[in-house]
């Protein structure tokens, strides 16, 4: 399974992107739509309307968003810690996502903590 994937604007590095497109993804980022410097909400309607999944660092404002609306193809969530060493690299990312998929988690109206799929 591969997933249609928009990059918020603070994970939009272009090695995740090929990162993800190599894990047979199809990925877009906000820089690529146009949608740089505009509120999540528009970020997220945007990504419901091309049925993409949301992958952000952006936690708080996002889980916000699903709260007040959990209609949507998915958020994909990374947080940080204040201590960088615990934080997911690009390919921790990668692999927390393949592991979603080989447990055939349902992403759709999902807000999902990526972190937590990282092993």
């Amino acid at each position: 399974m591969s997933l249609r994937v928009l990059l918020d604007e603070d994970s939009q590095a272009k090695y995740l992107v090929n990162l993800l497109q190599a894990a047979g993804h199809d990925v877009t980022t906000v820089n690529a739509t146009g949608l740089m410097n505009r509120s999540d909400t528009v970020v997220l309607d945007h990504a419901s309307q091309d049925e993409r999944v949301l992958l952000t660092r952006n936690c708080n404002d996002f889980q916000e968003l699903h709260q007040a609306n959990p209609v949507h193809p998915g958020i994909l969530a990374v947080y940080q810690d204040s201590d960088p060493s615990k934080n997911m690299n690009y390919q921790a990312i990668v692999k927390a996502i393949a592991n979603l998929e080989v447990a055939e988690y349902p992403l759709k109206n999902q807000f999902v903590v990526l972190n937590q799929w990282s092993y």
